[in-house]
């Protein structure tokens, strides 16, 4: 049984990735910021289902309680999976933008990516086994209007996964970035009408939690040993 932490890991697809990883028998660590009660349910419904999990909250952006945080949870043993799930949208035209919705997202998404995975990084490499994967968007492959902010984040973190991913190959762990389309969220539902994913996407239809969370839990595990550094969409055929 190996660690695993899920930051984000109390809304739509965070909680389908915590289900996955607990079906693949890891004691996963759901993180939220202000909704631990979400967190607290989800580890309690694995639980009884016959999975470990347990509920932790942080604010990502907070260096100094995120680090107290991660040496709660691997004072006995490190974290070997990790997925930034982490995020937030604040969306706006671009001329419109207010200084602090950009730095909001910007924030969460990407100073957040730092302040989780840089410190579990060298315990990782000090097994010689890890996984980090970070839950991005096709908005940061394809732009979206609106959305300056939060492509610009999540752009750069394929960047970033890319460039840890060539540190951290020689020793045992992969980086990888799962960016997916129209997922059937609580967060998309009033973004997509039925008509809107139907012109959008060539499956017509919204992709469902499950999926992204069978993807992620796929490079997770051993058999994607030999996949790093890529940026892997899951939308329908949309790009």
């Amino acid at each position: 049984m190996k660690n695993a932490l899920v930051t984000g890991g109390s809304g739509g697809i965070g909680a389908a990735i915590c289900r996955r990883l607990a079906h693949d028998g890891h004691h996963v660590f759901i993180h939220a910021n202000s909704r631990i009660d979400k967190a607290e349910a989800l580890a309690s419904e694995i639980r009884e289902a016959g999975g470990s999990a347990a509920a932790i909250a942080f604010d990502v952006t907070d260096a100094t309680a995120t680090a107290a945080a991660l040496d709660a949870i691997t004072a006995e043993a490190p974290i070997q999976i990790l997925v930034n799930n982490a995020g937030i949208h604040d969306d706006a035209v671009f001329p419109g933008m207010r200084p602090d919705q950009w730095q909001r997202v910007i924030d969460v998404s990407l100073n957040g990516f730092f302040n989780v995975t840089q410190p579990l990084t060298l315990p990782m490499i000090r097994t010689r086994w890890g996984r980090i994967i970070t839950v991005s968007s096709i908005a940061a492959i394809t732009g979206n209007r609106g959305q300056v902010n939060y492509s610009a984040a999540k752009g750069a973190l394929h960047a970033a996964s890319k460039s840890l991913s060539l540190e951290v190959a020689s020793r045992g762990v992969t980086v990888n970035v799962v960016a997916p389309g129209i997922i059937d969220t609580a967060m998309s539902e009033h973004a997509f009408d039925a008509d809107a994913i139907s012109r959008m996407v060539p499956m017509k239809r919204a992709g469902q939690p499950e999926e992204v969370a069978d993807l992620v839990g796929f490079l997770a595990s051993p058999q994607a040993a030999y996949i790093t550094g890529q940026v892997i969409s899951i939308n329908g055929g949309m790009i």
